[in-house]
């Protein structure tokens, strides 16, 4: 069950992807199945490859049991000393193997292996092989063949050795193979099984011992490489093989006794650039051991029956489903950035540590693809994100278009970025209120097609629509030919008096703009009737779960609706109250008097943006004003001067026959 925490954020997520396209779809879709094959098979991907490797030659050295000298396990070699005294290098003084594994033989050792490939003829052959034949311990010498060691042996090579092998038959020495898997260039696993080669060097020995039960039969997995616990004391015991050379003392004799008896004994060589195998702590100690060092490692794993168990093929299968499924998830939730980078370092902390975990447990993660895990889970997240982001990007360039059609771009960017906003409900703020109407729309529309109605109307409208916008207003609604607008919400500016006073003029100008620019041909169009004002208002969300409408309701909206009429009667285009005036920081008012609107009980002062009227005239006007209170006939004189000066000012000639009609009350009462 999904927390309700994460089950909205999934729900939009899925939307959004679901919302992509088909062809985004289906390149996703691919994507996925890529992720699924890497996060299984990383072990066999180029590059991922490496990397895999890596990381485990890392768990492996970090993990690995650090233990003191092992007693079960004593390597005999041939040192670079050895080889400087006994003046022979290649081959190995045969010689001298002969008369040490004559004075070993009777120090009961469990069994000897040699890892010498005895592949081309030396004099002392005959030495050796009389002394192999003569041996009681069961004894396995080195075997190779060129279809399984390409490259290490030649054809004449692998003849000679198989001579020599036959020379043996009947004894107590036979053969073992001493081929390892370094395919990759590091031993890591045991050799598979080859059908024509005999048991590898190790299994070879227990089995001659007697302990086969012991020697992991059919396992084909990882080695299990130890680290010493002493720095001085390495794994496995080492002694030269000339120490066993020649028949020593009584005294030595019961020493050598002590180090061979109930031990496996290796033979080989320990020479610097002969038979060296990378392993997987290579990487990090930068030693290679000789490969004899690495058959005493399986054999001890052997004998502790540390046969480490792989994850099945099921187990990879839904462990990359998994990775893939949880970066799906994780990519669809849509999650606040601080949010999601918890999530993300969990999952890649889950990702890496897992295979670290389960080494540390004895389970065999050679083959685990833990990197491939990682890729996995990126690529998934990678393409489910780019998909919901297009997704997103078309959604929220149509919402930008919508949205922006009846908001300024920085608020429907807002409510883009915080769908929340959206939510039904409302505050009161205090805004600037514009109504506007067309003079004779309805009467005209009547006398025209309803076809050139909408033309015209939608013409009018988007012109009116571009002023408000222009100037940072939202639209509240159309009703016919007319527009509401206000600013001040959602986002309340220090200027936003000032761009709702241009706006109203502006949008009295692109009226007469559209009145100009009419066909001829059309029944006259009316002027536009600006009404603007201040006040509180609720503004917010309002309808249904359906259907809401973002919108202003309050006293303030009615009375811009009265000042936008009260232009019939005033002969004005555009008329504001003094509350918005105050606010609105412009010095192109002229005061026009005060009249009571239809529906409110008090006076409004009313004011009319005029920026090419001169300032002493604004002055006397304003003084006129003034003078309507203590002497109406001074105020009369003043404005009917100013009415001459300025002829076809309809406007002024209509407020001085206002202010002769002017009642006791100062306040002159619209129809």
């Amino acid at each position: 069950m999904v927390p309700k925490t994460l089950s909205k954020p999934l729900a939009r997520g899925l939307r959004s992807l679901r919302a992509a396209g088909p062809q985004r779809l289906i390149l996703t879709a691919l994507l996925l199945v890529a992720a699924v094959w890497v996060a299984r098979f990383g072990w066999t991907v180029p590059v991922i490859e490496e990397a895999e490797r890596s990381l485990y030659d890392q768990r492996a050295y970090l993990l690995a049991e650090q233990v003191e000298q092992d007693p079960r396990v004593l390597m005999i070699v041939y040192s670079d000393q050895t080889l400087i005294d006994s003046r022979k290098r290649s081959p190995l003084d045969r010689g001298l193997l002969a008369r040490a594994l004559r004075n070993i033989d009777g120090l009961g050792a469990k069994a000897i292996g040699i890892d010498i490939l005895f592949d081309q003829p030396q004099d002392e052959d005959e030495q050796l092989i009389a002394a192999l034949r003569e041996m009681k311990t069961p004894t396995f010498v080195g075997y190779a063949e060129t279809a399984t060691n390409e490259g290490q042996i030649k054809f004449e090579q692998q003849e000679f050795l198989k001579r020599f092998i036959r020379s043996l038959e009947g004894s107590n020495a036979s053969r073992a193979s001493v081929r390892l898997d370094d395919n990759s260039g590091v031993t890591r696993i045991w050799p598979i099984i080859e059908r024509d080669l005999p048991p590898v060097l190790g299994r070879a020995m227990l089995a001659g011992a007697g302990e086969e039960a012991k020697a992991l039969p059919g396992y084909l997995g990882a080695i299990r490489y130890r680290e010493r616990l002493f720095e001085e004391s390495p794994v496995f015991t080492e002694l030269a093989i000339d120490t066993f050379a020649d028949p020593p003392d009584p005294e030595t004799l019961a020493a050598f006794s002590a180090l061979v008896t109930g031990r496996y004994v290796l033979i080989g060589g320990n020479i610097i650039d002969y038979d060296r195998v990378p392993t997987t702590f290579t990487a990090a100690t930068h030693e290679v051991p000789p490969g004899l060092e690495v058959h005493a490692h399986m054999i001890a794993q052997m004998l502790d029956g540390a046969r480490l168990p792989r994850p099945s093929p099921a187990t990879l299968w839904a462990a990359a489903l998994l990775v893939v499924v949880s970066a799906m998830v994780t990519a669809m939730l849509e999650l606040r950035s601080w949010r999601l980078y918890p999530l993300l370092v969990l999952q890649g902390a889950v990702l890496l540590g897992l295979p670290f975990l389960l080494h540390a447990r004895g389970i065999d993660t050679y083959g685990l693809p833990s990197i491939g895990w990682l890729v996995g889970w990126i690529v998934t997240f990678a393409s489910v994100t780019a998909a919901a982001r297009a997704s997103v990007a078309t959604e929220r360039s149509f919402a930008q278009g919508a949205l922006g059609k009846y908001l300024p771009r920085e608020m429907a960017q807002e409510i883009i970025d915080n769908p929340e906003l959206l939510a039904l409900h409302g505050e009161k703020k205090e805004i600037y209120v514009l109504f506007s109407d067309l003079e004779g729309f309805t009467k005209m529309s009547h006398a025209i097609e309803p076809e050139m109605v909408a033309k015209l109307l939608n013409r009018y409208l988007e012109m009116l629509s571009k002023v408000v916008l222009d100037h940072g207003g939202v639209i509240d609604k159309f009703v016919g030919d007319a527009v509401v607008a206000f600013w001040g919400a959602p986002i309340a500016l220090a200027d936003d008096g000032e761009r709702a006073a241009k706006a109203g003029y502006a949008m009295w100008q692109a009226g007469e703009e559209f009145r100009q620019s009419a066909d001829p041909g059309l029944p006259p169009i009316g002027k536009t009737r600006v009404g603007l004002h201040w006040g509180e208002a609720v503004v917010g969300n309002f309808g249904g779960e359906n259907r809401i409408q973002y919108t202003a309701l309050g006293d303030s909206m009615n009375t811009a609706s009265r000042l936008e009429s009260a232009n019939k009667a005033l002969d004005s285009g555009v008329m504001a109250s003094r509350e918005f005036v105050e606010r609105a920081g412009l010095d192109w008012w002229r005061p026009m008097g005060r009249v009571m609107l239809r529906g409110r009980s008090k006076p409004v002062d009313l004011f009319e943006p005029a920026p090419d009227f001169p300032a002493e005239d604004r002055a006397a006007l304003y003084q006129a004003m003034i003078l309507t209170e203590t002497d109406r006939a001074a105020a009369i004189e003043v404005i009917a001067e100013l009415a001459a000066r300025h002829t076809g000012d309809s406007a002024l000639v209509n407020l001085l026959e206002r202010t002769r009609k002017l009642p006791a009350s100062g306040a002159y009462v619209l129809d």
